[in-house]
């Protein structure tokens, strides 16, 4: 089974048992702060999902959001969020997603060579293998063909951190007169594969793991968006960035 199909096959499997968990959440734990909530079914989810690699693929190295990093001799590591957006998930509310990506050369300078995102309740199916473009339900797909900022529809998240949500929030309280209009989904793969669907144009958010990430901004990517970080290298937890090609340098500007 080649990288790509067991990505997407793990993430469906993953979408099913949380799908299946739905009006069942409750927080067990919090991280960064208070607002950073575990719910059993993020940890339940992530176990399935990293059980589930590791029995196809047992010398590849895990690193889930929940449980951590597990090192692996192969040279690929995979990267799991088991529910990204898990506050929608306890609110039972849109969007939430699950994210499977695998990358080459973790810890250090990696690439993403697959990755699939399901979002939920959809269960759209969104999957990229590096230099083979991006589908949607085994559909192609395209990014916006967008060239002006004024005109341009901005999605963002805010960080758990109160102080940087404060600083977030004047960030955005300059973009939003200089665009169409700006959504918080609060799941960052879900916004960075609607990215990808052309469904928005352009994307930017400070302070994600590479949980959140790692499939996203390749799919997105081999959608043919512009994604990079800070300095126009590559995203990191500093910032992910994912426009237009057409709007992606004035995004860059307008979010510093």
């Amino acid at each position: 089974m080649d990288l790509l199909t067991l990505a997407t096959e793990v993430a469906r499997e993953g979408a099913a048992y949380v799908r299946g968990r739905a009006g069942e959440a409750f927080v067990v734990a919090t991280k960064s702060s208070e607002l950073d909530v575990v719910t059993a079914t993020d940890r339940e989810a992530e176990a399935l999902i990293r059980d589930a690699l590791l029995a196809a693929r047992p010398l590849d190295g895990f690193l889930g959001e929940e449980s951590g990093h597990r090192p692996g001799s192969s040279g690929l590591t995979w990267i799991v969020d088991p529910i990204d957006g898990t506050v929608n998930h306890l609110y039972r509310s849109a969007p939430c997603a699950v994210s499977v990506a695998v990358v080459s050369g973790w810890p250090g300078a990696w690439t993403a060579e697959a990755g699939a995102v399901v979002t939920l309740p959809a269960g759209e199916v969104f999957a990229a293998a590096r230099g083979r473009g991006a589908t949607l339900d085994g559909r192609p797909l395209r990014a916006s063909g967008e060239t002006r900022l004024g005109r341009a529809l901005v999605s963002t998240g805010l960080a758990y951190d109160r102080a940087a949500r404060a600083r977030q929030l004047a960030v955005l309280a300059e973009l939003a007169p200089d665009v169409r209009d700006v959504r918080m989904s609060g799941s960052a793969c879900a916004d960075l594969c609607a990215v990808a669907a052309g469904r928005l144009d352009g994307y930017y958010e400070r302070g994600l793991g590479p949980w959140d990430h790692a499939a996203g901004a390749l799919i997105a990517r081999e959608a043919g968006a512009v994604v990079e970080g800070p300095g126009g290298g590559p995203p990191d937890g500093e910032l992910v960035l994912a426009a237009a090609p057409g709007i992606a340098a004035a995004l860059r500007r307008a979010v510093g």
